[in-house]
């Protein structure tokens, strides 16, 4: 049987490629400061004229028109980016180093293109843009979408020099919900709101100028669901924390899928609705099957690399847009959105959980329904708040008449109840003393050898009412799913043939509830790690173990018990300051809009005195 001799490097890049990664990073950092700067002074002027052209076309200040295109470009090819990485992964590994994987240059060609739109939203407008602008210094004011897209833009980045410290320090994380891994996702995907806001600021026209021709009047379809089209982007961008279970591999406990669909569909859907009005829903949903639809045809048939399925949503806004025609989502924004998430939590999940049996790579077994009749309608419900508040703190500005706008507490609340949700779906309680014997079939015999397993559960009760039991081989040049089917009490094979041969690693996986584990069927030597071969002879036995030391045999076990708790409070700090900022940029923008005239009218309204009937009360 073949072993692996050599294998590419854990624990952290080569010190080479952390200098030239570095190195190119200030320079761009350089480049773009130098940009600002000039611009500032008046030492350039070709970034104020290609501004104008873009903001002349869509009708709307340069500095939200060129900021925001920048970041629609940015977010497209970071996603790409992010699910090719993901893809290339799962089929080949660990990579020889950041350099040396083709999605990395797309992730961070996106991030920065991120950063650098939050940046030119900050540098290009003369005065004060918005009544909402924050003062820089003097009277230098910087839209709120521009500072919001720059920390979104700055948090994802940092988040590749921190990954690279975090293998040095822990080991590689093979998993998607890595610390870091969630920085990078996270920025890019709340970066949405931040052009969300830059639009709202802008005070973009809904009535586009048409000349007649072609290009204008795509221009003018274009825009006039721009809105539910950042709406889309951010379902699109909460959906990717779903990564691994839409590839079929995930780490966590199965209760996870509902849990986030229910989450995004409660923020950006109800968020879409309150936002940009009738019908945001659905288009909001037709951005996200196409850009999630282009994804899964590029990175799976086209590439060649293991495909990305993803959920369906349809049913989610169509239940949105229902619920708005009895409660005024902008009158009543914290009631609609609790109604749609309550509907989202049972409709949506019975939806999906349909549709996990027809396209999802894991449908969603019968005991799934059990666990989640509480905690999907709670994440909903706590999702549709935010989402409410979103939409109304965004529509606010343009429709101030009609938008009620709720304070910061009952959507602080919801965050708190779905972080409460999300820590109780991580505890886990791995089920001891699970062994199995095991009874390899070769199909292909030789160098490239692969089996068809039988496996002899005890106690043989063991996987009943199981989440799955499955065999999976993944990281030797693909992804090879094997569902096992009960072929006798106690007795199960796989559907599939496993490849253990190379660097394939193959393994039962038996996930119950809480109890994650899995049994090794072949896993190669690693001596990077180190780690030894684990061997696939016909026939042997062996005990089940926590998953995670299979599928993260990378992680080191010799860390101080000290460092972990403290690596996860400093990113646990970073995210949280993330979130307040995006809190009082929403709330600020809703307090304030684009047109300072249309404050002051809004003032005379509110201060004029009112009539009343002689001798009654003032």
């Amino acid at each position: 049987m073949s072993e692996n001799p050599t294998s590419p490097p854990a624990g952290g890049a080569a010190l080479g490629e952390v200098i030239g990664a570095t190195g190119g990073a200030i320079l761009l950092t350089a480049a773009l400061i130098w940009i600002g700067w000039a611009h500032r002074t008046g030492r350039i002027q070709w970034l104020r004229h290609a501004a104008d052209r873009m903001g002349a076309v869509a009708g709307a200040p340069s500095w939200a028109v060129l900021p925001g295109n920048i970041a629609s470009i940015s977010l497209l090819v970071a996603v790409f980016g992010m699910y090719w990485d993901i893809s290339l992964h799962i089929g080949q590994g660990r990579d020889e180093g950041p350099l040396a994987n083709p999605a990395h240059y797309f992730i961070l060609a996106g991030l920065f293109g991120i950063f650098a739109a939050g940046f030119l939203a900050v540098v290009l407008p003369d005065g004060k843009p918005s009544r909402s602008a924050v003062r820089i210094v003097g009277d230098w004011h910087a839209p709120v979408g521009g500072v919001v897209l720059l920390a979104c833009g700055a948090f994802a980045l940092t988040g590749f020099p921190l990954d690279d410290v975090w293998h040095r320090l822990f080991g590689q994380d093979v998993t998607l919900w890595g610390p870091t891994h969630l920085m990078l996702i996270g920025g890019a995907g709340l970066s949405l709101l931040g052009m969300a806001l830059l639009m709202v600021e802008g005070g973009h026209s809904e009535e586009k100028a048409d000349d007649g021709s072609r290009a204008a009047r795509a221009m003018a379809v274009i825009y006039k669901t721009r809105f539910a089209g950042v709406a889309g982007g951010l379902l699109v961008g909460l959906s990717t924390f779903q990564a691994e279970f839409d590839f079929g591999v995930p780490q966590f406990r199965l209760l996870f899928e509902p849990l986030m669909i229910a989450f995004a569909a409660g923020v950006a859907l109800v968020a879409a609705r309150a936002y940009a009005g009738r019908g945001a829903a659905i288009v909001a949903l037709v951005y996200f099957l196409v850009i999630r639809g282009t994804l899964t045809l590029v990175v799976g048939p086209l590439l060649g690399e293991p495909t990305p399925y993803f959920p369906l949503y349809a049913v989610e806004a169509l239940i949105v847009e229902v619920v708005a025609l009895f409660i005024a989502p902008r009158l009543r924004p914290l009631a609609f959105g609790a109604a749609s998430g309550l509907l989202i939590g049972t409709v949506g999940f019975a939806s999906e959980y349909a549709w996990s049996h027809l396209f999802m790579p894991i449908a969603w077994p019968e005991t799934l329904i059990s666990e989640s009749l509480l905690v999907v309608p709670l994440t909903a419900v706590a999702a549709g708040l935010i989402g409410g508040f979103v939409g109304a703190a965004l529509a606010a500005p343009r429709d101030p008449e009609r938008v009620r706008m709720p304070g910061l507490a009952v959507p602080a609340l919801a965050a708190v109840a779905i972080a409460a949700v999300v820590g109780y779906g991580l505890q886990t309680d791995h089920e001891e003393g699970v062994r199995a014997q095991v009874a390899l079939d070769e199909t292909v015999s030789g160098p490239e050898r692969t089996v068809d397993a039988t496996v002899r559960f005890d106690p043989a009760g063991a996987p009943d009412d199981a989440d799955w039991v499955r065999g999976i081989a993944w990281q030797g040049g693909g992804l090879v799913d094997a569902p096992l089917e009960e072929v006798e009490p106690g007795t199960w094979r796989t559907t599939e043939p496993l490849p253990v041969y190379g660097n394939w690693k193959a393994l039962i996986r038996l996930h119950d509830g809480p109890s994650i584990v899995g049994l090794p069927v072949y896993l190669p030597e690693d001596p990077a790690i180190p780690a030894e071969q684990v061997s696939a002879p016909a026939s042997f036995e062996r005990g089940f173990i926590p998953e995670k030391q299979i599928l993260q045999r990378e992680l080191k076990d010799d860390v101080p018990t000290i460092l972990a708790p403290i690596a996860y409070a400093i990113v646990g700090s970073i995210v949280i300051s993330l979130i307040a900022l995006l809190g009082w940029a929403l709330a600020r923008v809703a307090r304030g809009g684009p047109s300072a005239g249309a404050g002051r009218r809004r003032r005379r309204r509110r201060t004029s005195p009112v009539a009343t009937p002689a001798g009654g009360p003032a």
